[in-house]
């Protein structure tokens, strides 16, 4: 039973999604997903959601929407205005929204992809387990204007009467750099000789026609030195390939599982967020780590987010806002 809608009132270039189908890749659909991962973990760990829910994914573009019962949101990713009732709220905190107000997102900036979450996220299709929107399946597709997002919880404001203000500020962990890839030594990279270095000295510019099955980047190129053709295999995502032409190519998560190329390099799993934050004419540096440091750095990044969610649980815990439908306003 639903406990009302999000209505769309201006799309922009958004969609549904979540961390995307990890059953995928063995019946050979791509994982897809969010392609800022961390972001849309933080966005749905402040909305009190279990990091696999569907939110939404609002890319470059302004969205507004309207829902028909209290909400509570969260923004997380690239900054951007966030105005609730034409008030503006901040970015990366949860945010009450009463029945009726407006959300806007605007002026994205400093990156390419903001993630709202609503506490108790949304009743939609899933596919194999996920929500992502798979274009070649033709499974679900970008947020249209009038269309309804069926809601699965309202939650009461959590306000303090007297400021209108939350009672909460939750200390979010810092994005890591964004112009920094991290990237380790791909199976191929004997093949490239002395020009493997290139990776790592010289600097790479996004192209436009990146997408979210990878992203295409200028620059100066390694140069593949032996002959031969590489047989299709299972590629990761992160795949760092040299295809013929001009561009470099980093695969992403809509990649097919199978690919030709050498493969270089492979970036991080906290690489392939910032990547995803990476609009075109945007210049990018990767950087060599080793594997033991890449399982550090992750390791690291999900404690930041475990401490980030146990913190959230303990502000709504003490105002006894989540997951119950009785919020409590203090006056």
């Amino acid at each position: 039973m639903s406990a009302g809608f999000l209505t769309v009132v201006e799309a922009g270039s958004g969609q549904i999604t979540d961390l995307g189908r990890s059953r995928g890749p063995r019946y050979g659909v791509p994982v897809s997903g969010a392609l800022d991962q961390r972001s849309a973990r933080i966005a749905n760990i402040l909305a009190g959601n279990d990091d696999r829910a569907p939110l939404l994914e609002i890319m470059a573009l302004d969205a507004e929407f309207i829902a028909d019962s209290d909400i509570l949101i969260a923004l997380a990713g690239a900054a951007a205005t966030l105005r609730v009732g034409g008030i503006e709220r901040p970015n990366e905190q949860p945010v009450s929204v009463r029945a009726g107000e407006t959300i806007e997102v605007r002026q994205i900036t400093g990156g390419l992809r903001a993630y709202l979450a609503v506490a108790g996220s949304f009743d939609v299709p899933r596919l194999l387990g996920s929500c992502a929107p798979d274009s070649v399946l033709g499974f679900g597709g970008r947020l249209l204007a009038g269309q309804r997002i069926p809601l699965t919880r309202a939650t009461p404001p959590i306000l303090n009467t007297h400021f209108g203000a939350e009672l909460y500020r939750l200390n979010v962990p810092a994005r890591p750099d964004t112009t920094t890839v991290e990237a380790t030594d791909g199976p191929d990279i004997a093949d490239f000789a002395d020009t493997a270095r290139r990776l790592y000295e010289e600097p790479y510019v996004v192209s436009p026609t990146s997408n979210h099955i990878g992203l295409r980047m200028t620059g100066i190129l390694p140069e593949r030195r032996v002959q031969g053709e590489v047989l299709s295999r299972g590629v990761p995502v992160g795949a760092v390939e040299v295809p013929p032409g001009n561009e470099l190519l980093v695969l992403h998560r809509g990649r097919g599982v199978t690919a030709g190329y050498p493969v270089l390099a492979v970036v991080t799993t906290t690489a392939l967020d910032v990547l995803a934050q990476a609009r075109p004419g945007h210049t990018l540096r990767f950087r060599r780590v080793s594997e033991a440091q890449a399982t550090e750095r992750a390791r690291a990044e999900r404690a930041a987010l475990d401490a980030l969610r146990l913190r959230v649980r303990s502000v709504f815990t003490a105002l006894d806002a989540l997951p119950t439908s009785s919020g409590r306003t203090l006056s």
